[in-house]
């Protein structure tokens, strides 16, 4: 089979036509599958058939936008959700039960922040959060014979660190654990952690995958590199029998794609949080495009965070690609073609004046949303990370003062203006 690069993949990965069959994908709006004899059935429910039966476990759609964005991270194996915290919350499940103990980074998500710390707590499910620039020996000391996983962000949102792959990867081995990374604001194009060490991805595909605003998603995608018998005994539901799938051993049966066969066999089914076919056509379209977009996107950002540093009413930037960020030789490294379309900035007069600078946007939007190809702008303190307290805000990278900008198509003269205008208008 030809591989094709990156690019290639974007448009053709998923799906193909057969002779007088529609070239676009279709939406396959339906919620059962017709079969004519009993065996059949029989081997779907045995997972000795990998054909579909009902939609909260999969759809041809759905199996298409799984296959593409499989393609796109370099795995083995992908499995849609109905939004990135579903993708995060299956994950965690597929291997931890009450009991056991993961290792986060702080500076992620507030939504998967507040996940990990509130919700999969009362689940029995504890989790340590840690300042991403502590050693791989520091890592390593906080782990628990409990602990199931080390979780990160390729870029976090909204601090826009990145992610040492080299340093959490190797803490990971050491540990005898998964590193699950949400790949989230990078994007497969910007990075592809499954080639810098990590083991399986999450993404919410709502931000640059869709890339328009239309549809929630998520996705999960194995890298088939963790060997889960070298470690049998943490991780039991991979290799032990399974009884409510009459005994079988996911990964002695599934090899490389254990994982998210586990994940669609037991998540998927009891939990029912399927994306939709719609959402998976409309997703499977935006990804067609992912490559040029990403592109614009950095371009255009780069742009903007240069004009904020030189801007009289801008306290301080964050974009990685700038030379001098914290970020930036990591960037250069893991994120070599781009470093995302969104950048943070503080507004000098602090949390009010950034309050102001909003009101007066009239190009930008401001929503709870990035990885639009319209320009948007939010404050995460008192919307996306309102839930978290005002300690684990700092240590999350979120200053009060602190604007999240997620910087669209738009021509670049055009998106500057407005943020010139709006500024110099904060405090009049």
């Amino acid at each position: 089979m030809t591989e094709y690069k990156f690019e290639t993949n974007c448009i053709q990965a998923g799906y193909k036509a057969e002779s007088g069959q529609p070239q676009v994908l279709p939406i396959v709006q339906n919620t059962t599958y017709r079969y004519y004899n009993a065996p059949d059935v029989a081997a779907l429910f045995d997972l000795e058939s990998a054909d579909f039966m009902y939609t909260r476990l999969g759809s041809p759609t759905c199996n298409a936008l799984e296959e593409k964005m499989a393609a796109l991270e370099g795995g083995t194996a992908g499995i849609s959700t109905s939004s990135g915290q579903a993708a995060n919350l299956i994950t965690m499940l597929n291997i931890c039960q009450a009991g056991d103990h993961i290792i986060a980074c702080a500076n992620i998500y507030g939504g998967t922040h507040n996940l990990f710390d509130v919700t999969m707590k009362k689940m029995g499910i504890e989790t340590t959060f840690i300042d991403q620039g502590i050693s791989k020996k520091e890592i390593v000391a906080l782990a628990k014979p409990n602990t199931k996983a080390l979780f990160g962000e390729s870029l976090g949102n909204p601090a826009l660190t990145v992610l040492d792959f080299d340093k959490f990867s190797a803490a990971a081995r050491e540990i005898g654990v998964p590193l699950i990374v949400d790949n989230t604001l990078a994007s497969p194009y910007l990075c592809q952690p499954l080639k810098l060490g990590a083991d399986i991805v999450t993404h919410s595909t709502t931000k640059w995958s869709d890339g328009h605003a239309t549809c929630v998603g998520g996705m999960v995608i194995e890298g088939g590199s963790f060997d889960w018998n070298k470690y049998a005994d943490k991780f039991p539901g991979m290799v032990e029998p399974d009884e409510s799938y009459h005994g079988i051993k996911y990964y002695e049966k599934f090899g490389k794609q254990a994982f998210c066969v586990k994940l669609r066999a037991q998540m998927l089914r009891d939990l029912g949080c399927t994306m939709s076919p719609m959402n998976a056509f409309l997703t499977f379209q935006g990804l067609d495009t992912l490559h040029l977009r990403m592109e614009r996107h950095s371009e255009n950002a780069m742009a903007v965070a240069r004009f904020l540093q030189k801007h009289p009413m801008v306290e301080w930037v964050k974009y990685p690609g700038l030379p001098g960020d914290d970020d930036y030789e990591r960037q250069q490294k893991y994120m070599p073609k781009g470093a995302s379309g969104v950048l943070c900035f503080g507004v000098k007069g602090g949390r009010a004046a950034g309050e102001d600078f909003l009101t007066h946007l009239e190009l930008a939007s401001i929503v709870v949303h990035v990885g639009d190809i319209r320009t948007s702008v939010l404050h995460p303190a008192s919307t996306t990370h309102r839930q978290l307290s005002e300690e684990d805000q700092l240590a999350g990278g979120i200053r009060p003062e602190l604007i999240r900008a997620s910087i669209g198509c738009e021509n670049i003269d055009d998106i500057i203006a407005d943020f010139d205008q709006a500024l110099n208008k904060v405090g009049k």
